[in-house]
């Protein structure tokens, strides 16, 4: 006597548990009308993670400033930030 096999099926994929990181669209990042960034877009710029873009905003190598009480980065600082890098990285 055989047993017949049940085909598996798969769960549906899940939503982002975290969908208020999302809430301006994927393409927020990259978006040039931008003129302030969110930490989690800047950090989205940088291809780093928000903790470390919340570093960077501490130490005062990325600019940014708040508004109320809400921290924006300027859509030009991920930028500056890169170029000041790279002058070090080729001077050393």
């Amino acid at each position: 006597m055989t047993q017949k096999s049940t085909p598996r099926t798969t769960s549906p994929p899940r939503s982002d548990p975290r969908p208020h990181l999302h809430a301006a669209g994927p393409d927020a990042a990259h978006d040039p009308t931008l003129i302030l960034l969110t930490v989690e877009e800047a950090a989205r710029r940088l291809r780093v993670g928000r903790t470390t873009c919340f570093t960077l905003i501490r130490t005062g190598a990325l600019e940014s400033l708040t508004i109320g009480s809400l921290r924006r980065v300027p859509a030009d600082a991920p930028a500056a930030y890169l170029a000041r890098r790279r002058a070090e990285q080729s001077a050393a």
